[in-house]
């Protein structure tokens, strides 16, 4: 006997004034009795601080309380029962009702290190005490409803960086302190969720043989635990933009595409912020970096050069 559920979309993405709609599909060798088939949809963020990659002490772990989004259960069926073989029993079902006082507004869906939002529906079908009641869950995806996005479009200006030995604040290998480099480039810093992070990047002069040059997505989570704020950075995705000693004074482009459930947009609300930052990181080739070759990518280190970006994303109409 199984239990499946089903969504009208193949994407599970929906919008808070949407209908979710879908089938529970039953499979089972006989027929059987039912005390009604209900339906939850739960959406919650879910707040935690690992012990110790904060420094926080370990009384901290695990207190702020998930902060309910929307909690509500429908009876799809009553009573009744379910024939043998394969069935599909069609629901639908408002995740937010009009004129319904919301308890909190409606995130988006993130998957963070520390941070989670999101949004769960469960089918549970009753069978009384004497058998044990069939129940499954899957998560759906919720993005903005249109009316709270962004009518302006997003600013087209972009942000001019650069990096010398002098812009880095961290060692570095003597013969680039001596010798030193140069590297400019632009990018956008507000950016659009569907749109690629785009940009540009010139080595215009570096005394050391460049590596690699990359771009870190990082995400930046923030709980208040008390009267404490707890921020984390965390390496979400890493793009490579040049790979081996650069043409000196040749246009790169930066195009990186944002991870669906890793971003969303930035925000800043009471309890818990999520914000965003790109590190641009050039490896310089050094004997010293292929000791360390397992490294984390965005920890400073004599044989890196790197400037980080403030990054605001949004999701616009």
């Amino acid at each position: 006997m199984s239990i499946e559920l089903k969504l009208s979309r193949i994407n599970r993405v929906y919008r808070p004034s949407e209908v979710v709609e879908g089938k529970i599909i039953v499979r089972s060798s006989s027929s059987i009795s039912h005390y009604g088939i209900r339906l939850a949809v739960n959406g919650s963020v879910n707040l935690q601080v690992r012990g110790g990659s904060a420094g926080v002490i370990e009384t901290l772990v695990g207190v702020a309380k998930p902060i309910s989004i929307v909690n509500k259960i429908v009876e799809v069926r009553p009573s009744g029962k379910i024939a043998s073989g394969t069935s599909e029993i069609p629901f639908s079902m408002n995740i937010k009702q009009p004129g319904e006082k919301k308890l909190e507004r409606f995130y988006e869906t993130f998957h963070g290190a520390n941070i989670n939002i999101q949004y769960l529906l469960t089918v549970d079908i009753s069978r009384g005490y004497l058998h044990k009641s069939l129940s499954t869950t899957m998560e759906f995806i919720v993005e903005s409803d249109k009316a709270d996005l962004l009518e302006r479009p997003v600013s087209p200006e972009m942000v001019i960086f650069y990096l010398t030995q002098d812009t880095q604040r961290h060692p570095l290998l003597p013969e680039l302190k001596s010798g030193g480099f140069r590297v400019i480039g632009k990018m956008s810093t507000q950016c659009c969720l569907s749109d690629p992070i785009v940009g540009e990047l010139t080595v215009e002069a570096s005394a050391v043989p460049i590596c690699s040059i990359d771009m870190h997505l990082l995400r930046v989570e923030s709980i208040l635990l008390g009267e404490k704020i707890v921020t984390e950075q965390s390496l979400i995705q890493t793009t490579q933009i040049a790979d081996g000693d650069v043409c000196r004074n040749m246009t790169l482009p930066i195009y990186v595409i944002l991870p669906r459930l890793l971003t969303c947009p930035t925000v800043l609300a009471g309890p818990f912020s999520i914000e965003f930052k790109v590190a641009i990181v050039i490896t310089f080739q050094s004997d010293v970096a292929k000791v360390h070759s397992k490294s984390d990518p965005t920890t400073p280190r004599l044989w890196l050069a790197m400037e980080s970006l403030p990054l605001e994303l949004v999701r616009t109409r």
